[in-house]
């Protein structure tokens, strides 16, 4: 593919001079939690298709796309056109509705499963927060349980359990992050993933406390078993509870219906951004019309009334995005062909790492998959932690070496434009990586 990146002779500023300044300015010359090693670290420059360019010019096959965000790959010209004409139209409006955010509302009600109605928010962390705001509303109950590693964000509620260094004593969490108020903390409750017996025992003794259970379909690689979903599903219908389904990843991107077509399970709501949001800032909770309805402005100072509110709520060129994006995924043939990559990839990636005796598997779940140091599909997070770890940077950072762009140790994606040369190029660079990894 041919790079548009501008060539250095017009005095754009090296990867080096950049990382200076980052150096200077940002925290661990990072953003969020993602700093790369030295000998690794890139600063874009910009991205085409399943390709992305650092500013010095090299080029990777991206596997991150966006955290999974772009799921058409980068500068996708259905999306770009989408965003350009909304930007011509304006950026952003605030305090009443847009033309383009109720279009794209009456879409997503439409093709969620669950969704009777939908509320906008800007992240996948937001939509997370305001869902359990809901539920805590509904129900009048102050607990939420969730599952150990998942991530619902990165507000205090979410980060609780999510990167534990050892399994935990259920149902009690573990604080994430220093700085989290330890209020926030005891009003979480966590329980191991695919473990339906031990659920069951937490929700008989906390249910009166319990207003609702967070689940993510695929946790980091982990895939739910269907049974496990639809487990939930009849616990919290048994003391009703609300299900909330965390679909910021998989909504969207394991076909067209998210996880609860591919589980075949409908919760009480969901919570989906990443896709929906095009890659910009917009997320949104969907789900039942009379737990989202608690947020209705119009019930202002009444009982049961949920404040939400966010200055990006309903962001026009984020909708218009999302709109172009959701036409493109609904096109014929679109999801097999991607989770046909994925299926591929991760046969011939298999292959491999046997002809090269390193003990690991390569696991997908749809386009979402990763290498993974153990000798089986992980069912909970005391799985990943009693893999090798280190070993599986070790790979990621060499395979990064070989221009693939993958974060260390995290689930990567597979887009709908990786193609046949991307699979070659990236099972090349594989081969390479073994042999250096065998040297160390």
């Amino acid at each position: 593919m041919t790079s548009p990146a501008v060539n250095k002779s017009s005095g754009a500023a090296s990867q080096r001079e950049l990382f200076a300044i980052a150096d200077r300015v940002l925290p661990g010359s990072g953003l969020g939690s993602y700093s790369l090693a030295d000998d690794i670290r890139l600063i874009y420059s910009h991205g085409k298709g399943s390709r992305m360019w650092d500013v010095d010019g090299n080029e990777y096959i991206d596997y991150v796309g966006g955290a999974g965000a772009l799921i058409l790959g980068h500068s996708h010209p259905a999306v770009v056109a989408a965003s350009k004409a909304q930007l011509d139209r304006g950026a952003h409006m605030f305090g009443s509705l847009n033309d383009v955010a109720v279009l794209l509302a009456e879409r997503l009600v439409q093709d969620i499963p669950c969704a009777e109605k939908i509320a906008y928010a800007t992240t996948g962390s937001e939509a997370t927060a305001y869902a359990m705001r809901l539920a805590r509303a509904f129900t009048g109950r102050s607990k939420i349980l969730k599952f150990e590693g998942a991530y619902h964000g990165n507000h205090d509620y979410a980060i609780v359990s999510t990167f534990p260094k050892e399994t935990g004593i259920y149902p009690q969490g573990v604080p994430d992050s220093y700085g989290q108020p330890e209020a926030t903390v005891s009003t979480m409750l966590v329980c191991p993933y695919n473990d339906l017996e031990t659920l069951r025992k937490i929700v008989a003794e906390h249910h009166a406390d319990i207003a609702a259970i967070f689940a993510e379909p695929v946790q980091r690689i982990i895939p739910a078993e269907p049974e496990f979903l639809h487990g939930i599903r009849e616990i919290c219908d048994e003391y009703d509870i609300l299900f909330v389904l965390d679909e910021v990843v998989t909504g969207f991107r394991l076909g067209y219906g998210g996880a609860q077509q591919w589980y075949d399970v409908k919760p009480d709501l969901s919570t989906h951004g990443k896709v929906v949001g095009g890659g910009g800032p917009l997320s949104c909770i969907a789900g039942r019309a009379d737990v989202i309805g608690l947020s209705d402005p119009r019930l202002k100072g009444q009982p049961g009334y949920t404040y939400f509110n966010g200055t990006l709520h309903g962001n026009p060129v984020a909708a218009a995005a999302t709109m172009a994006m959701l036409d493109e995924l609904g096109k014929p043939g679109v999801y097999e062909r991607m989770n046909g990559f994925a299926d591929d990839l991760c046969r011939e990636t298999q292959k491999i790492l046997d002809r090269h005796e390193i003990p690991a598997i390569a696991e997908n779940t749809g386009s979402l998959w990763q290498i993974l140091f153990m000798d089986k599909t992980p069912r909970n997070q005391a799985d990943v932690l009693a893999s090798d770890q280190a070993a599986m940077r070790r790979l990621d950072t060499l395979l990064m070496k070989q221009g693939q762009y993958v974060l260390p140790g995290v689930r990567r994606f597979v887009s709908t434009v990786h193609s046949a040369q991307d699979l070659e190029a990236s099972l090349r660079g594989l081969d390479t990586a073994c042999r250096e990894f065998k040297k160390t």
